[in-house]
């Protein structure tokens, strides 16, 4: 395993030591957290930016391994070199001075670094622009450069610190405001991201990615992300009640169902599926009014529904099925 590590390490070297700014290292100036949820064990990391999909560059997490976050005239290189190291065992500090050491372009760098132990660390090279600064705290790190205010990341730190119990991905999001509430990048807003991954992994990416955001050019990034963190939401709830009806449980997915509706009341997707599964659990009387209120508003919603018989999703008879059409 330390031979491993070694190979890993030099291997970085190899590639990194060119690695200064150039068109490969974009100037990504921000402010960004990267941070564990202890009840949960879940990993994250958050970025916004005045420059265009800072996501794509900046925010970097697997699940039970840790998170990056590689910004100012930022090295992409970091962040699934950082990921790599610490899948050979290496903690945040060990992977980050691994990477540094490995690039000549450090001074110029920014990164904050969490492990699957919680454990963090950060870097604010003397070439960031200022202002620029970090904290490390437990289960944290936020860093921001190129801000409005030398305020920006304690603020970032006294918020997050100040929030749990809430979910991971809220804290994040947070965090984010505190750090625009305080002047945050002195150029503007222009995009954000949100990623969070579970704290232990199951092989299957798809599940382990609990929640990816992403807005890659807007004028409000973070009020556009916090919207898409609520849609996130009540679709989670949605991805359940389907599940449930996967697996015959009706009342179940009627009630997951209604809690989507309820946080979106205008969305006729959420209100179709929740009447379907009133019709499925013998409770048609209710959801009648439901049909034809939502076939009024668009007709495709009543030529979908028969359609759901032959599968198994609409299970009402014959003569149900003819009271919801009628509608």
């Amino acid at each position: 395993m330390k031979k491993l590590r070694l190979a890993l390490i030099f291997g970085i070297m190899s590639v990194s030591a060119m690695a200064q700014y150039n068109r490969e290292n974009p100037l990504t100036h921000t402010y960004s957290i990267v941070a564990m949820d202890t009840a949960t064990g879940e990993i994250g990391v958050a970025v916004q930016s005045h420059w265009f999909s800072v996501g794509t560059v900046v925010a970097w997490a697997e699940a039970g391994v840790g998170a990056v976050a590689t910004q100012s005239f930022s090295n992409p290189a970091f962040g699934p070199q950082g990921l790599t190291l610490m899948k050979t065992g290496l903690g945040a500090e060990a992977t980050l001075k691994a990477l540094l050491d490995s690039d000549e372009g450090r001074e110029y760098r920014q990164v904050g670094v969490i492990d699957a132990s919680g454990k963090t660390a950060a870097h604010t090279g003397k070439k960031n622009i200022k202002e620029a600064g970090h904290v490390v705290g437990d289960y944290y790190a936020v860093q921001a450069n190129l801000m409005e205010n030398a305020t920006v990341w304690g603020a970032m730190a006294k918020v997050f610190e100040n929030s749990a119990g809430l979910p991971l991905a809220e804290r994040l999001i947070l965090a984010l405001e505190a750090a625009q509430k305080e002047g945050g990048d002195i150029r503007g807003k222009q995009s954000a991201a949100v990623l969070v991954v579970s704290g232990e992994p199951t092989g299957k990416s798809w599940i382990d990615r609990k929640v990816d955001l992403r807005v890659d050019d807007h004028a409000e990034p973070l009020k556009e992300i916090r919207r898409l963190w609520e849609v996130h939401q009540a679709y989670t709830y949605m991805n359940d009640g389907d599940v449930a009806v996967e697996e015959g449980d009706f009342e179940k997915a009627t009630e997951l169902y209604k809690r989507a509706e309820t946080m979106f009341p205008n969305n006729l997707e959420m209100q179709y599926w929740h009447a379907i599964n009133l019709a499925n659990t013998n409770k048609l009387n209710e959801a009648l009014p439901m049909f034809k209120k939502i076939f009024a508003l668009d007709p495709k919603w009543k030529t979908l529904t028969p359609r759901l018989i032959d599968n198994g999703m609409l299970t009402v008879s014959e003569g149900d099925l003819k009271k919801i059409m009628k509608q």
